[in-house]
């Protein structure tokens, strides 16, 4: 990367994360590019567009826009917005759109949701996990609707750093500094899969419960049996993660619930997946954090109900 230039930033998946991040950080100055698959056509016409209530109407037109990663310059960092569902079929375009020791981030929830890709990666590419912090979902091609918040929390998982903290941790600074370039909170964190527990503790409850009841945000919190449903599948997600090695203070969870109290009313992804009946992503997000627990010898039974009452959703709903 020459002296001054900022880093070329690819966004593999362009759904309502990679768009909202993408159109942000094309705002800040970056040279960021985008590979559709079915919305190309619609994006190359019309640009990408955010409807945000925080940031208000943001169009970004035209959009480097591609679809075939075999056009994209090499990108120095490649953001990862695609659903974990489909991440094996994504190893080709990443690698295509790779700039050499490029920083790949992979902005999905759930555990685990690294190994897989790790493996099928060359080992010269940097691997980071990123934790999204968004209330967003698609409206239509190219169309995104963003209704609150928009963190990004980063650690590093993998690759030619791994060995070395110092240099680990600075690529991870780096990556937290585009964000906040382009107005958004980030913070580099130190262990990825401590952030990603946490990260479970909201995301095991509201999007399966979501799912499960046909419900958003508002309804979930008025409801007293849903909300003491809710805190008792965070309080699982805590015990497993101590099983696991990774304490997270109760205040945590107590937060979470109570910033979803004052939030926007939200449908989380898993319900949008499961509205358009796309394959919900039950294995990072209940299938991983259930296994590992297991392993450390605790059980989580309402997690592990939830799970089985949503295996069965999705093997039905399509």
């Amino acid at each position: 990367m020459g002296a001054g230039r900022k880093p070329r930033v690819g966004i593999i998946g362009t759904g309502a994360i990679g768009g909202f991040y993408g159109v942000m950080l094309a705002r800040a100055g970056f040279d960021v590019h985008f590979l559709l698959r079915s919305e190309y056509p619609a994006v190359l016409e019309h640009g990408l567009q955010v409807n945000s209530s925080q940031h208000g109407k943001l169009t970004l037109k035209p959009a480097q826009a591609y679809a075939n990663a075999e056009q994209m310059p090499p990108c120095d960092w490649l953001l990862v917005g695609a659903k974990t569902t489909s991440n094996l079929d994504l190893a080709p375009a990443i690698i295509q759109a790779a700039a050499t020791d490029a920083k790949v981030l992979v902005l999905q929830n759930g555990l685990d949701v690294e190994d897989d890709l790790r493996a099928v990666l060359p080992d010269s590419l940097h691997l980071l996990g990123g934790l999204c912090f968004i209330c967003v979902h698609r409206a239509g091609p190219g169309q995104i609707e963003h209704q609150a918040l928009g963190a990004v929390n980063l650690g590093y998982h993998s690759g030619p750093a791994s060995a070395d903290a110092t240099l680990s941790q600075a690529i991870v600074e780096e990556g937290a500094a585009l964000f906040r370039e382009a107005g958004l909170d980030s913070q580099a964190m130190g262990n990825l899969q401590q952030a990603r527990w946490q990260k479970l503790v909201w995301n095991v409850p509201y999007n399966g419960l979501s799912v499960l009841l046909r419900a958003s945000t508002t309804p979930l919190m008025a409801d007293p049996a849903s909300r003491e449903l809710i805190q008792d599948l965070m309080q699982e997600v805590l015990q497993g993660a101590a099983a696991c090695g990774h304490v997270i203070p109760a205040a945590y969870a107590q937060q979470l619930f109570k910033s979803t109290e004052h939030m926007p009313d939200y449908w989380p992804s898993m319900y949008h997946d499961f509205l358009h009946q796309r394959p919900l992503e039950l294995a990072a997000i209940y299938a991983a954090p259930l296994a590992a627990a297991r392993a450390a010898g605790c059980e989580l039974p309402k997690i592990q109900a939830l799970y089985q009452a949503l295996s069965f959703i999705d093997r039905h709903h399509a």
